[in-house]
């Protein structure tokens, strides 16, 4: 269903978008975003003001004008001022933006509706998985909201049994002076939908040894909370995730998958809208020159995400792995990466591999993974890495860091066939020999192969008649529209 921006008989739908403040999750909410202007929808895209200062640096001063029908809004995180070009603080964000972000985003929303206000009336709400509080303000206006959850929907259905796994003395694990390793290989095998993952496997938050641990109990709250929602949904596709998503129906609001969300934003026209964009960092666009310059296939891809930091021993071990390894390498490295330091690598490093290598700060991803001579990518395995590197069919090699990276490291490695994964203590010897294999050995042609048909998949789900192509018009008449007066 689309409407015609120029249909002055229909007053136009209104949704507001409100992404928690991370670059993993802003990015995949303005896809969604700029899909729904297209049918035809008013959108305030709702950043924090912390956020919206970034975005202005890394992408110009008149990157958040905005479009007719789409505009940007801000709204406080709560938090004291901080470095702005480095990322904020996981924790704290977290119970920021729970604690002092209702009151704002209210304001914000009685702003929109007012008589004198230039756009139409809000009809729906649109947040992030864990900014649960927005669901309250939705009820106060009076309209649906949806809750978007931005990992996939295995993370979900493990958050809702976390208090099985308490119950059954899984979690939190033990400071008895037993071995946290045995701990960490526990296997469950009994959860509906899930058939087999380890203690280590699930998402990092609950790797505590305290009861009373806070991220846990902010992710089991906004958990809870989600179930609230007009409707879930996910940035993934029925046929990757289908136990998963079969095992959550029962137990949930409707559930839409309606992704990947960047094969859908491919299909839209050519427009100023696609010139929106949402990367926290400001993107070196001549990498891609240099990979033009590369074979088909001879590139490995590195990048720890917005997120990630690790110690200068660990980045000097990946940096002579890459070297050792003798393969063409594009090797991003944000400015804080390095816990408290400047990411610094050895002269030699950089001599020794300077006709084969580049080091950038920040790129345009999903260009980069689309490119011809991209072969592999190591990557954190955040989400949207994840699917960008399905949708282009890279094979990966996985180091997580936190959150849900290691279930999306073990979805990747087992269930999918298309990752192996790095120890967490890196070693040169061992980044080299799996670099070689993804690149040029058989179990990297084996993980190519699988890649290859995942992405097969994803274009079929958003064919024509395909399934997130269907759920997402679902979505948008059964729920995004229940509350639309005019039509």
């Amino acid at each position: 269903m689309e409407f015609s921006a120029s249909d002055d008989q229909i007053q136009k739908p209104h949704a507001v978008c409100i992404p928690f403040p991370a670059q993993g999750h802003v990015s995949p909410m303005l896809k969604l975003a700029m899909l729904l202007h297209h049918k035809g929808f008013h959108i305030t895209f709702v950043n924090t003001e912390f956020n919206h200062r970034r975005l202005l640096k890394s992408r110009g001063s008149d990157s958040l004008d905005g479009l007719p029908g789409f505009c940007f809004e801000t709204i406080p995180d709560g938090l004291p001022p901080s470095d702005e070009n480095a990322t904020q603080d996981p924790l704290s964000l977290c119970m920021s933006t729970q604690r002092n972000c209702l009151v704002p985003l209210l304001e914000l929303l009685e702003k929109l509706n007012c008589s004198s206000s230039s756009r139409p009336p809000v009809s729906c709400v649109i947040q992030d998985g864990i900014m649960s509080f927005a669901i309250e303000a939705a009820e106060k206006i009076g309209v649906p909201s949806v809750c978007f959850r931005t990992s996939p929907a295995t993370i979900l259905l493990l958050n809702k049994h976390y208090r099985q796994l308490e119950e059954k003395g899984l979690l939190p694990s033990k400071a008895d002076g037993s071995s946290l390793k045995d701990q960490m290989n526990n296997t469950i095998n009994w959860i509906p939908g899930i058939k087999s993952i380890q203690i280590k496997d699930i998402p990092s938050f609950f790797h505590t040894t305290d009861p009373n641990d806070q991220m846990v109990e902010f992710e089991i709250t906004e958990t809870e909370r989600c179930t609230a929602a007009s409707a879930i949904i996910f940035n993934s596709y029925d046929s990757l995730e289908s136990d998963v998503l079969r095992a959550l129906s029962p137990i949930c609001p409707p559930i839409y998958t309606i992704g990947p969300l960047q094969l859908l934003v491919n299909q839209l026209p050519r427009s100023p809208l696609k010139s929106l964009g949402s990367n926290l960092w400001k993107e070196d666009a001549d990498c891609l020159k240099w990979l033009d310059t590369r074979q088909a296939d001879s590139v490995i891809y590195v990048n720890y995400g917005s997120v990630t930091v690790m110690t200068p021993e660990n980045l000097v071990e990946f940096a002579w792995g890459l070297a050792s390894s003798n393969q063409n390498f594009l090797f991003v490295i944000r400015p804080d990466l390095v816990v408290g330091n400047t990411a610094i690598l050895p002269k030699e490093f950089l001599e020794e591999t300077k006709d084969r290598g580049l080091i950038t700060g920040w790129c345009p991803q999903g260009q980069v993974l689309s490119h011809r001579a991209v072969g592999g990518f190591l990557t954190h395995c955040g989400w949207n890495s994840m699917t960008e590197s399905l949708i282009n069919g890279v094979p990966l090699l996985c180091w997580p860091f936190f959150a849900d990276q290691p279930t999306n490291c073990k979805l990747a490695c087992n269930d999918w066939g298309v990752g192996v994964e790095i120890e967490k203590t890196v070693r040169r010897n061992e980044v080299a020999m799996h670099v070689r294999e993804l690149m040029q050995g058989e179990k990297g042609k084996v993980m190519r192969k699988n890649a290859m048909e995942w992405k097969r998949k994803a274009e079929e789900a958003v064919g024509l008649d395909g399934s997130s192509t269907t759920n997402l018009e679902k979505l948008v008449k059964e729920v995004l529209l229940s509350n639309h007066k005019n039509l």
